[in-house]
């Protein structure tokens, strides 16, 4: 295996520009250099000097990763006629090579040096990523995608880590024989070595890189009386990921927190952390909960893949009609649009995608949230701290010295925050937030129950908008078929009303672990506030009349939503049954 060049000519050009890396190893001439700059800066204006120097002959596309990998620091290597170890291979999971996209080509298991190949420089995060994942000291080159690509389908492709060979092996492990029967009264040395074995640590590998490559929105360690359960959520359903001995838990725990950087030695209060991962080219976030349990401590992981989230309005799942009348919503020029529903509903995601359509150089995007889920390029993210008695609502006077045009509230908790809110209205602000009802007519109940005027709603309310998440039909084993009088009955329907229609369910195959459902689709159901709904408002009218007088003014409930859904054949009667309330 040949670098292109030595690591001392790689030390001194690294951080360097392109071209003078070239120059260095000798693929290109002052003059040349010069010349791709003058197009640089005429004709080809906008194009990266490396694309210009290929496309003039002067280097091939080998040459030019060769220079961006030298630009970062790496060495190019030629892995064509390479053989690599059976022992080197099984330093990495399938998952995780195959998620990260890097193979390795040298290992030593007594030092725990690895030496790793990426596809490409930009990828360097990996390495960071795999310190911490895996404990390992990494060292990384560059070669060429397609023969890292080959690497990868001739020694991983269709492999599984075994979760519970993995399982088993940590079991096993000496470092947890310290932690047997201790309960409460392990010393840190003891948790510090159960933590970081490396048994433990494969395991914890595996199992986050079996949940990203699943899709899973949550990993929950719950620690009963006889027996330590892992369990994953897909869809909003959870799945047992693989049954675990007792005595794993602590070290489980621990290295989870080692990872987090929380303080292994307290187990007596609640803790918060987080873990920052590259996989592949995707940014994943995992937060971390752990909470004190009367049989050990419950982790939960909150997997956060930015690259999965559909921060656009046109891919959350609203009807074209329904789109169209969101987005007059939230071009007003000020008022309040509420976003109600469960925990888990997708409220906050169809916030980020309002506020990624608004996000625009000319207006000033203030957000309060607990805690900041996303990064959005352009917003101006604060986030609650109750420790320091930074609320929602102090946060919110802050916002109003700080000439916003469009305010997000992470949520209207108290009767403070949702007067600021309304001052914030009155005063010539687009107010988002949102808030925990069933449905959108009940929020009005709900927020005069937290001691709001109904005078100053009627000013301010511009729309509520209800959601919830129902399941998607797998797609690769989609098929038809008849529903019962009973599944028809439970739409609220009789069976000449779909009469003509098809209905559709899934299977259940490999691609969607046998669930029949592959993601999930929003259903939104839109109150819009005009003269007359705002008139019930003003004289306090029940739930049930504003709801009726919102559907006569083209308002669908979600039930209606997702009877249509049905209809498309997107979603199931089960699904929509479980997520709505028929119409009383």
């Amino acid at each position: 295996m040949s670098t292109i060049r030595a690591d001392e000519i790689i030390a001194a050009v690294k951080g360097a520009r392109l071209g003078r890396v070239l120059r260095k190893f000798g693929k290109v001439t002052r003059e040349q250099v010069h010349e791709a700059l003058t197009l640089q800066q005429g004709e080809r204006k906008g194009q990266l000097i490396g694309n210009i120097l290929v496309e003039l002959g002067y280097i091939t596309p080998e040459d030019l990763l060769a220079g961006l990998a030298a630009q970062r620091g790496f060495a190019f290597v030629n892995l064509d006629g390479v053989e690599i170890p059976q022992e080197v291979v099984d330093a990495l999971k399938p998952e995780t090579a195959t998620a990260f996209g890097v193979v390795p080509i040298e290992f030593e298991a007594a030092t725990r040096k690895i030496t790793i190949v990426l596809k490409s420089p930009e990828n360097f995060q990996a390495v960071d990523d795999l310190k911490q994942l895996l404990g390992f000291k990494v060292t990384a080159v560059v070669a060429k995608p397609e023969q890292v690509d080959k690497v990868l389908r001739e020694k991983y492709a269709g492999r599984r880590g075994d979760l519970s060979a993995a399982a088993a092996a940590a079991a096993n492990s000496a470092a947890l024989a310290g932690l047997s029967g201790r309960g409460d009264s392990v010393d840190i040395a003891t948790l510090a070595s159960a933590a970081n074995d490396n048994a433990v640590v494969e395991l914890v590998q595996s199992l986050l890189m079996m949940a990203i490559r699943d899709k899973a929105s949550d990993i929950h360690f719950e620690p009963f009386e006889d027996e330590f359960k892992v369990r994953y959520r897909i869809d909003g359903v959870l799945y047992d990921m693989l049954p675990m001995p007792k005595g794993i838990s602590t070290a489980l725990v621990s290295r989870v927190k080692v990872m987090s950087k929380l303080d292994i030695a307290e187990r007596r209060l609640p803790q918060d952390g987080r873990i920052e991962l590259h996989v592949g080219a995707a940014p994943i976030d995992l937060r971390v909960a752990v909470l004190p349990t009367m049989f050990g401590e419950s982790v939960v992981l909150r997997v956060l893949d930015r690259s999965n989230v559909q921060l656009s309005l046109d891919r959350i799942g609203l009807r074209p009609d329904d789109l169209e009348k969101f987005r007059t919503i939230i071009n007003k020029p000020n008022g309040i649009v509420v976003v109600t529903g469960p925990t888990g509903s997708g409220k906050t995601t169809t916030l980020y995608a309002a506020l990624n359509e608004l996000n625009d150089p000319g207006v000033k995007i203030l957000t309060a949230e607990d805690p900041v889920e996303y990064d959005v390029a352009g917003l101006i993210q604060c986030q609650v701290n109750l420790d320091q008695e930074l609320t929602f609502a102090k946060l919110l006077r802050s916002f109003l010295r700080q000439d916003p045009d469009i305010i997000l509230v992470g949520e209207i908790r108290d009767l403070e925050t949702a007067q600021i809110a309304i001052q914030a209205s009155l005063t010539g602000h687009l107010v988002l937030t949102t808030l925990h009802t069933n449905d959108a007519p009940s929020t009005i109940l709900r927020l005069v129950d937290l001691g709001v005027e109904t005078f100053l709603l009627t000013a301010t309310i511009e729309a509520i908008v209800a959601q919830r998440l129902v399941r998607r039909i797998c797609t690769n084993c989609k098929q038809p078929f008849s529903p019962t009088e009973e599944q028809v009955m439970e739409l609220g329907l009789r069976m000449r009303d779909i009469e003509g229609r098809q209905f559709y369910r899934g299977k259940g195959c490999d691609n969607c672990l046998k669930s029949g459902y592959k993601g999930r689709m929003a259903l939104f159901e839109i109150m819009s506030l005009d003269d007359e709904v705002r008139d019930l408002v003003m004289k306090q009218a029940s739930t049930a009349v504003l709801r009726q007088e919102a559907k006569k003014r083209g308002m669908r409930t979600l039930r209606e939503v997702g009877l249509l859904s049905i209809f498309d054949g997107q979603t199931t009667i089960d699904e929509v049954v479980r997520e709505t309330l028929g119409d009383e």
